[in-house]
């Protein structure tokens, strides 16, 4: 008897899995975002929408139909080695480096801060930081109750105290769109900012690690075949998709209607803070701070358990997975109390060089049943987009480094030569090439011995 899974089974994978992704980056980023694009807030939505929601949503469905057991696995039919470099690149900057410590540090600067005098800053984020993740270790080690911890408890309960602030937004706006100017770019490429913006929520680098987390949740509720595992991840994917695109989508509405009664704000956890003071007050800030704390907490144990699963997968001689998950909660820990503005500066040519390689794994393993996973066609898209990558990173990179000759060379070079560089999206059609001729090999040649089959 074939078996498929209920209607509250696909709702509850769908919901943990938008608990994962949905963390305090993702309240911050839409709201600021919408305060600089003013009335271009509709084109900037959407491009942020491709990459903070369609992306990762391709993510979770590139493991399911890839068939393969993870990143780690996907990656590395490319090479072995590669597998190894950009798995633990990625899982390394989801994880202890920067995205798992950026969540302790926001939730204690936007709800916390206020209570906290200001010379006891740096010891009350450190106090912090040691609860948040000794919470965040607790419930990872238990990874088999994650869908239960996220998707049932933490997600549901952040959705109703955010949904209380956006509601009442929504209803008593506090000013119109159309007279909000743009601010920067957002004022001539509203799209394209949009879309380099939905970089900073790492949820498309989250999907290829939570992917698994996914097919895993449907293996344990009796589903084994490939096929109804792709399928079944595809259905639970939407409600992930249907729940962020409606929240990120009125946040940035409601960054941009702030306008009318707030000044524009330094980031985006401020603006959050005076909008949740505007409707409530004290009462506000109570909100605001459990709504970025079960944010954050939820993702938190996404990552922790995500990143002791792999390293423990790939180096199986090493340590345990509880091991792991200790480990890595330790070094967010530290790094969280470097303070957020530096986690965020460091980590943005990361991402910079990370996202085009990333995108292009996620598109490959959905077509890869077209080209039969021929070898050739991942080797030639990632040689054709990894120069571009290193020179994203490059520009991307502190000014001690960008700055330098060589350096203003190579990106005078890649700005004459490579169509929608300065926009950030030069990678795009050396990408595409480098498929067309991958694809177009693998067409003409026999796989070798080795090879992807």
């Amino acid at each position: 008897m074939k078996k498929s899974l209920s209607l509250s089974s696909y709702l509850a994978i769908g919901s943990m899995l938008f608990g994962l992704f949905f963390g305090a980056g993702n309240l911050i980023f839409p709201v600021f975002m919408g305060q600089l694009a003013g009335s271009n807030v509709d084109a900037a939505t959407l491009g942020f929408l491709i990459t903070a929601v369609g992306l990762p949503f391709l993510g979770v469905v590139a493991i399911g139909l890839s068939r393969s057991s993870g990143l780690f696995e996907l990656s590395s039919r490319i090479h072995p080695l590669y597998g190894y470099f950009m798995t633990i690149a990625l899982y390394l900057t989801i994880g202890p480096f920067f995205a798992l410590p950026r969540l302790s540090t926001v939730s204690f600067e936007v709800g916390i801060t206020p209570y906290v005098a200001p010379d006891k800053l740096t010891l009350g984020l450190a106090v912090f930081s040691i609860l948040f993740y000794a919470a965040a270790l607790l419930f990872s080690l238990r990874p088999t109750k994650i869908m239960t911890y996220v998707g049932k408890i933490l997600n549901p309960l952040f959705l109703l105290f955010l949904g209380i602030l956006i509601v009442t937004a929504l209803f008593v706006p506090m000013g119109p769109i159309q007279r909000v100017p743009a601010q920067a770019e957002y004022g001539t490429q509203p799209f394209f900012r949009g879309f380099l913006e939905g970089y900073n929520t790492m949820d498309a680098l989250a999907a290829l690690a939570f992917g698994v987390v996914v097919v895993n949740a449907i293996k344990e509720l009796g589903i084994e075949k490939p096929a109804d595992i792709a399928k079944d991840t595809i259905k639970s994917g939407v409600v992930s998709l249907i729940l962020m695109s409606v929240i990120y989508a009125a946040l940035s509405y409601l960054g941009t209607m702030s306008l009318g009664a707030i000044p524009l704000s330094e980031n985006g956890g401020i603006a959050l803070a005076q909008i949740s003071n505007f409707y409530f007050g004290s009462f506000g800030s109570v909100l605001l701070a459990i709504t970025v704390t079960l944010a954050c907490l939820k993702t938190a144990i996404g990552l922790i358990t995500a990143c002791a699963e792999i390293f423990r997968e790939m180096f199986p001689n090493s340590f345990s997975y509880k091991t792991y998950v200790v480990i890595f909660s330790a070094l967010a820990t530290l790094v969280a109390n470097v303070g957020l503005e530096n986690i965020i500066a460091l980590s943005l040519p990361v991402l910079m060089f990370l996202y085009p390689l990333a995108i292009t794994l996620i598109f490959l393993a959905i077509l890869s049943l077209l080209f039969k996973d021929r070898q050739v066609v991942y080797v030639v898209t990632t040689l054709f987009t990894l120069p571009i990558s290193i020179a994203d990173f490059l520009k991307a990179a502190p000014e001690m480094i960008s700055s330098t000759p060589i350096v203003q060379q190579i990106l005078q070079w890649f700005s004459d030569v490579v169509p929608l560089f300065d926009l950030g999206m030069g990678w795009m059609l050396p990408a595409i090439l480098g498929l067309a001729i991958g694809w177009g090999v693998s067409l003409v040649t026999k796989p070798y011995h080795g090879a992807a089959a």
